[in-house]
């Protein structure tokens, strides 16, 4: 679990790599962190709901202008030896077009380079050149969202830097933009959101559509209770194509009802939809349309029983995701039912799917059975030992 020591070790490393790749010390460091969708997947990019909340693990990003007068951006990161470096008048050439020709990891901030100036109708002549490094405890791949972690960081950055006055709904726009066009990856909003707009103790509950965020209190320390995340350590990535079949087929479901989004779809609606339809179409929206229910019926629960009464729509989205989504792995599976046997009030995956992590709401007294039983049932089933840890509602992006 992340904690005041390991943040103020990864802004270290943050600064220091910038002190040996860039020769100068940063003038300040910004963070953005990874976030947990409690509940609502794949209904983003469908106009729907979610309900996620930012985590302690965070991104932190060491900047500087650039003292050599050059209008330039430079990247560098912990992750990577090599240092990415676009002409700030070139980055409407580059994105998105020639983006083959920038490192996969670089797209993510310098993407947001692109779209931020973009977005605020910035002539490039008009900023600095700057210089970026950063670090990260937010773990890649287990669908935390370590790519909006990159995109917050970097968006409030360069805001700060270069007096760029966006609000917090429209830097989010920003990177979604960036994960979209300069990375190649089809996602929706609510990754960016929960990084931007993260607070403490609570989820951010999002209308997809307008964008319209609320604050839900999850008060799951005053329950006694723990979200447990068990990293599968299966890595996945939103740029391949699985992620993009199943947007395809929600988008065919949509055009076979005539409504523009899965949004304004509801449960009534799915017998008819069956007759429009083959069968994989009609199982991935069942999912969407149906996910988009719990998620309503979460903050609903949430308010008027409290967090120990969600298990069961926890469950019941997992079984969606694997069954009609087809988004679950053997790992991802095994995690679930290792968590519920061991007396967790639910649990279910994660994240895009295709690997990542599950989550597990567990009792005090419950979080040593479950971190037992998962590392026991991967170990029977001969995967390799998942990486368990435990998450905590906290803010969002800031200048550390």
């Amino acid at each position: 679990m992340t904690d005041a020591r390991t943040a103020h070790d990864t802004t270290t490393a943050a600064r220091a790599l910038f002190a040996e790749r860039f020769g100068e010390d940063p003038v300040g460091t910004w963070s953005s962190p990874g976030r947990v969708n409690l509940i609502g997947e794949h209904t983003d990019y469908n106009d729907g709901f979610v309900l996620p909340f930012a985590i302690q693990h965070r991104t932190h990003v060491a900047l500087a202008p650039r003292a050599d007068g050059v209008f330039r951006v430079r990247v560098a990161s912990t992750f990577d030896d090599a240092t990415a470096e676009v002409a700030l008048d070139a980055l409407d050439v580059v994105f998105p077009d020639q983006r083959a020709d920038v490192p996969e990891w670089a797209r993510y901030p310098l993407g947001v380079a692109w779209a931020l100036l973009a977005a605020s109708g910035t002539d490039p002549a008009d900023v600095t050149g700057v210089d970026l490094a950063f670090a990260s405890d937010v773990p890649v791949g287990a669908g935390l969202s370590s790519s909006a972690a990159i995109e917050g960081a970097t968006a409030v950055a360069l805001a700060d830097t270069w007096g760029i006055d966006l609000d917090r709904v429209a830097l989010a726009k920003v990177g979604r933009r960036a994960e979209n066009e300069a990375v190649g990856a089809p996602t929706g909003i609510m990754d960016q959101m929960a990084s931007l707009l993260g607070r403490p103790d609570a989820a951010i509950f999002l209308d997809c559509r307008s964008l319209e965020a609320e604050v839900v209190d999850l008060g799951f320390a005053e329950a006694g209770l723990e979200l447990v995340v068990i990293d599968t350590g299966v890595k996945h990535s939103h740029a391949t194509g699985g992620y993009g079949e199943r947007r395809a087929a929600c988008e065919r479901g949509a055009a076979a009802l005539g409504v523009p989004a899965l949004r304004d779809v509801t449960v009534d609606d799915l017998p008819r939809l069956a007759e429009l339809v083959d069968d994989v179409t009609f199982r991935r929206v069942r999912h969407v349309v149906t996910e988009n229910q719990r998620v309503l019926d979460t903050v609903r629960t949430l308010r008027e029983q409290g967090p120990t009464a969600i298990g069961e729509l926890l469950v019941a989205s997992h079984a969606s995701m694997r069954d009609d989504f087809e988004i679950s792995v053997p790992e991802l599976d095994t995690a679930v039912e290792a968590a519920l046997s061991a007396g967790a009030v639910g649990a279910r995956m994660t994240g895009g799917g295709f690997g990542g992590a599950a989550i597990a709401l567990v009792t005090h007294d419950r979080v040593e059975a479950v971190r037992d039983a998962a590392t026991a049932a991967f170990a029977a089933s001969g995967f390799a030992a998942p990486t368990i840890f435990t998450v905590t509602p906290s803010a969002g992006a800031a200048r550390d």
